[in-house]
């Protein structure tokens, strides 16, 4: 992208941001929350994928990354490799409590960005209905090891790839709802060199996962 085109998409994203961080600030707060069941009932079992929790975060980390609820936990099939799945949940997003991305994180653990993009992913809703989501698509690299990461931002219904666009998404249920509740579902699936096609055995696992647990979702995001 020109030093144009840069400069345009700034010109559009500024006051996005400007008018997300001010109306969330100074908007009414009692917002209408709907009934919500914890993330921390997200099922072990899904398919044939076998999950365990890791490690709490510190209190520190919960309060920085603002979170009112999530889940940091690997699953893994028989003979396959594990992969990670954090889903982090915010009642509301109000007072500074915005979602962060996973990639601010990155640098601090070691990991940098080496290619991005975006995958549609097919999925089926609790309701039984097809549709086609599209996420981000990362692979990182620490030394030797590289990882790819799927990622997206959930609410009300929505799936979006884009944080400039949940946030004008944030801004748009805040008016039209009173709701800016919202989640963010990472996945990563480690990318084993000693395979065939490593890189695109590790997106078929994580894909494959991406729709096993998308239905899973709804009680604990709710539309």
């Amino acid at each position: 992208m020109g030093t144009s085109g840069l400069a345009g998409r700034a010109a559009v994203l500024v006051p996005c941001f400007l008018l997300t961080a001010w109306y969330i600030t100074t908007a009414p707060t009692a917002e209408a929350v709907p009934a919500r069941v914890s993330l921390r009932s997200f099922p072990l079992e899904v398919g044939t994928w076998t999950g365990r929790n890791e490690r709490d975060f510190s209190p520190q980390i919960v309060a920085v990354l603002g979170v009112d609820d999530y889940i940091f936990r690997t699953y893994q099939k028989p003979a396959q490799p594990r992969l990670g799945l954090y889903v982090g949940y915010h009642d509301s997003q109000r007072q500074g409590d915005t979602i962060h991305s996973p990639l601010n994180c990155l640098p601090g653990a070691g990991w940098q960005p080496v290619s991005n993009g975006h995958l549609d992913v097919s999925v089926v809703d609790a309701a039984g209905r097809a549709r086609t989501i599209e996420i981000n698509r990362y692979v990182i690299q620490r030394g030797i090891d590289r990882q790819l990461v799927l990622y997206w931002y959930q609410s009300h219904g929505r799936v979006v790839a884009s944080e400039y666009w949940g946030k004008f998404y944030t801004v748009v249920d805040a008016v039209r709802l009173n709701r800016t509740d919202a989640a963010l579902v990472r996945v990563i699936s480690p990318i084993v060199e000693s395979t065939a096609n490593p890189e695109q055995s590790a997106e078929a696992r994580a894909t494959e996962f991406v729709q096993a647990i998308y239905p899973l979702l709804a009680p604990h995001v709710p539309e």
